[in-house]
């Protein structure tokens, strides 16, 4: 649910180096914002806990004039411009595993960054609240965690939205935010062979399951907007996202695309996945497959023509068929192996890989959807897969371990990053060449 900040934070923190020693001072907004969070610290009672205590604070802010709320917001906005300003993908904030300390995520490490001072867990339960409207608190409240996003207007006139997560933390309110980026990865950038381009776009195949899976940043995102944008850009379709929340924005080109945030737009990915068979779609976009009903929904829009695009928080190829076959009720397995393998077309695997220049770099798997793949799927033979996708490179099929070694020969990660990060540790020792540890 998006947060429009009318007013944007002019002032930008001056000291790059999140861990410095050295602080410049305060810009006098983040002093007021400051006092005026200890002094409604202060005047909560002692004897209200837990949810009452969250209820009392939204209450307060519900209450409040909006000066006071865009002082508050003024704040909020500030951490927020330090973490472009730095290069941060994430701050996280509040709740007692925060230690009053604000945090940010730098190329893969989070370390709190001492340079912004120390916030009591009601100041920080204040400062969180007030950005959520009085229907999102409500949400929060009754479920103990929010999705939602945000966004911050920039001097220039331009905006950055932030896709962000209130949930609980030993009854405190903690929160974590994540950069969207304005800018689309290149398709190009993925280095995708040209068969795997083709089953990924509409021109190619009409109909299908492709998926983009990894852990929690590990890309899955960007990876999705660039296609999406590949197909925006090639053909003339119809495009409905569900996503929760909506994190980049397309601009329809070749392509009608509507976003639909779940919460906002839809109630949830089931309903969303339901309604767009009756929108004409010709490409829908589910932002995770992360329930038996969501996983069943899209295979059976899949099923009726349509290409779907998902993600799903796995490591490899194989154990995102283990997964959505598991994630089904055992009377439901059999025909969702049966249809999963009819309609399964692509799986990609990444991770983002810490690189020797002190960024990170993508490494990938990818599984088609070929006959012996399809084959092993109906007869329950996810085993045999991996040895299928090693011997499909000209297919344009790969490991991650044969990936990895690609990047390590590029000299683009170290030897260590390369065995740490391999789902087949002894497969990827085979390939380098490296004796195992004793």
């Amino acid at each position: 649910m998006t947060t429009p900040v009318q007013n944007p934070v002019a002032a930008k923190p001056q000291t790059p180096d999140p861990q410095a020693t050295t602080f410049a001072p305060e810009p006098p907004f983040v002093v007021t914002a400051r006092k005026l969070l200890a002094e409604l610290a202060s005047q909560l009672p002692s004897t209200v806990t837990g949810l009452e205590r969250q209820m009392m604070i939204g209450d307060v802010l519900g209450r409040m004039d909006e000066g006071d709320k865009q002082k508050l917001r003024a704040l909020m906005n500030y951490f927020l411009l330090r973490m472009l300003t730095i290069g941060a993908s994430d701050i996280d904030q509040g709740g007692y595993g925060s230690g009053g300390s604000v945090w940010y995520r730098i190329y893969g490490s989070k370390k709190p960054d001492k340079s912004l001072g120390q916030y009591a867990p009601d100041e920080a339960n204040y400062l969180i609240q007030s950005v959520l409207g009085e229907r999102q608190r409500a949400f929060l409240y009754e479920n103990r965690n929010l999705d939602f996003s945000y966004m911050l207007y920039l001097e220039n006139g331009e905006f950055r939205r932030f896709r962000a997560d209130a949930y609980f933390d030993l009854d405190q309110l903690a929160l974590n935010m994540r950069a969207i980026n304005n800018v689309i990865r290149p398709y190009k950038t993925l280095d995708l062979h040209a068969n795997v381009t083709r089953i990924l776009s509409l021109a190619g195949t009409k109909e299908g399951l492709c998926l983009v899976t990894g852990i929690t940043g590990s890309g899955k995102s960007s990876t999705l907007d660039a296609i999406i944008d590949a197909n925006n850009h090639s053909v003339d379709a119809h495009i409905v996202i569900i996503a929760s929340p909506i994190e980049y924005v397309h601009k329809s080109d070749r392509c009608i695309i509507r976003h639909r945030e779940v919460g906002r737009d839809v109630l949830g990915f089931k309903d969303g996945a339901i309604q767009a068979l009756r929108q004409d779609p010709d490409i829908i976009m589910i932002g995770e497959l992360r329930d038996p009903e969501t996983i069943l929904t899209a295979l059976e829009i899949t099923d009726s023509g349509h290409k779907v695009y998902s993600t799903l928080h796995t490591a490899s190829a194989v154990e995102s068929i283990d997964r959505i076959i598991g994630e089904t009720p055992p009377v439901e397995q059999e025909r969702v192996r049966n249809r999963l393998a009819d309609t399964l077309r692509c799986v990609m695997s990444q991770k983002l890989i810490p690189s020797l220049d002190g960024k990170r770099v993508m490494a990938k798997e990818v599984m088609l959807g070929v006959p012996s793949v399809r084959a092993a799927i109906k007869n329950n033979n996810t085993g045999e897969i991996y040895q299928m996708i090693s011997e499909g490179l000209d297919q344009g099929m790969i490991t991650m371990e044969l990936d990895l070694k690609r990047l390590y020969l590029q000299k683009k990660i170290s030897l260590e990053s390369a065995l740490n990060y391999a789902n087949n540790k002894r497969r990827m020792q085979q390939l380098l060449q490296v004796t195992p540890a004793e």
